[in-house]
């Protein structure tokens, strides 16, 4: 985990290049330049140059915190000395700290923000004030893994001071069975809200990429006017080609398949609920209430670590999915496919979605010979190592390369990906693997 503040990125390489670099301010209106010097000798800087050194050494000093060494001599006042304030308390420079790094031991950079809840309150207020959202989840994230917050999202009044998103509703997930009666209603209605924010993002794309991709699966060959597809019935027929008229006889028309009420595919989303996997549990469940919503689809969702749990009765509302979880615990992937497996009706028709960083605590070869059987028997079956927006994460090479030469490529999928990747499978086109990809 980065130990670096969110400021950081926009910071030079050092303090002393911030010193040394320049820049030019011009006045437009009477065609001239102009440059207002500060300094004397080959050195001299305009004002902008100048401005825009002091700017590079304001940012460094809200980096390096303040310290003797930190070799900015950049002094702060005002909305810079509270955000200061606010990054000292969480990142630390050894001032109004704890004294001890995040592993507790003494020495080296410290934070804290004191063990109350009204402290780490008023501190979520100053973050929300002075950063915008997507670092105030970075802040909030890096304050509950460095300085062992959690137990202060068990209140009702600190749920309702946090940003919430998939990363603290993982927390949340993590931390059910602790939580007492009067935090769960708080906490579901912060899940509840990411919930909802994330279907709004994905349900529509994942609707209609999957239902292009349903019926163009079922090849129709008299289709009406409307249902033709005009692509595959022109390579179908360029042998009657007639050049003197410039056109294709259509001598056998290709069409979509026409949207009905039947089941088409069976989908079966076999969720790892190892702590390391929560934000994939969080997507995974959004995606299976959204695929669960489409009538020509089937859905199943399991989630397993050591045990196995079929939620799929709980599909309709993902918020009960993802209370249903219990994050955390060992891995046994060959159990949970010895069940989805067992689930399979229309092997030819089904696509089986693993989401595992794969470090299987069950049988390896036993898990292997299941993903063989039911490639073999016609599924089409998805590993991906995470769902979530954070890249390829940490996850067993070995068993990744053994899928690979199964012909079951394994790689890390992003919720926007997602849509793309079951649409492929379903129509047993090869997957879109991004090209970070490891192992295929």
């Amino acid at each position: 985990m980065s130990t670096t503040s969110p400021v950081s990125q926009a910071a030079p390489a050092s303090a002393a290049e911030a010193q040394g670099e320049t820049g030019m301010q011009t006045e437009t209106g009477t065609g001239r330049v102009k440059q207002t010097e500060t300094g004397t000798g080959p050195g001299k800087q305009t004002e902008t140059e100048k401005e825009a050194g002091d700017e590079r050494l304001r940012r460094w000093r809200l980096v390096l915190g303040g310290e003797d060494a930190d070799g900015t001599g950049c002094a702060l006042s005002g909305v810079d000395a509270s955000m200061d304030g606010a990054l000292t308390a969480l990142y630390g420079n050894g001032r109004g700290g704890t004294g001890r790094s995040p592993d507790n031991r003494t020495g080296g950079r410290s934070a804290g923000l004191g063990a109350s809840a009204p402290s780490v309150a008023r501190w979520l207020g100053d973050i929300r004030t002075y950063f915008p959202s997507s670092v105030v989840q970075v802040m909030q994230r890096d304050a509950i893994d460095r300085l062992g917050l959690s137990t202060l999202l068990l209140e009702p009044e600190m749920l309702e001071a946090v940003e919430a998103d998939v990363h603290l509703v993982g927390t949340l997930l993590s931390l059910n069975k602790a939580m007492p009666e009067t935090t769960k209603e708080t906490a579901r209605a912060v899940v509840r809200r990411v919930v909802d924010d994330l279907e709004k993002r994905l349900a529509t794309r994942t609707r209609s990429t999957l239902t292009g991709a349903l019926d163009r699966s079922a090849k129709v060959s008299r289709p009406r006017h409307r249902d033709i597809d005009w692509d595959r019935t022109i390579r179908a027929n360029l042998k009657n080609y007639l050049p003197e008229f410039h056109t294709v006889v259509p001598e056998r028309l290709i069409g979509y398949g026409r949207a009905s009420q039947s089941v088409k595919k069976d989908v079966v989303l076999c969720i790892d609920q190892s702590g390391s996997m929560a934000a994939s549990v969080v997507y995974a469940s959004v995606f299976g209430a959204v695929l669960a919503s489409m009538r020509s689809i089937a859905t199943r969702l399991v989630v397993f670590d050591t045990a196995v749990v079929d939620l799929t009765d709980q599909l309709d509302d993902p918020v009960d999915v993802l209370f249903g979880t219990q994050l955390g615990g060992g891995t046994d992937i060959n159990r949970a496919l010895a069940y989805c497996q067992s689930q399979i009706t229309r092997p030819a028709d089904t696509v089986v979605v693993l989401i595992s960083d794969l470090y299987e605590g069950g049988i390896r070869d036993e898990m292997l010979k299941r993903v063989a059987a039911m490639k073999a028997s016609g599924v089409q079956f998805v590993a991906l190592l995470a769902l979530s927006d954070e890249g390829t994460p940490a996850y067993d090479r070995e068993h990744a390369a053994a899928l690979g030469a199964l012909g079951a490529p394994a790689f890390a999928c992003t919720p926007d990906l997602f849509p793309d990747v079951m649409a492929a499978a379903i129509e047993k086109r090869p997957l879109p693997i991004p090209d970070m990809v490891t192992h295929q």
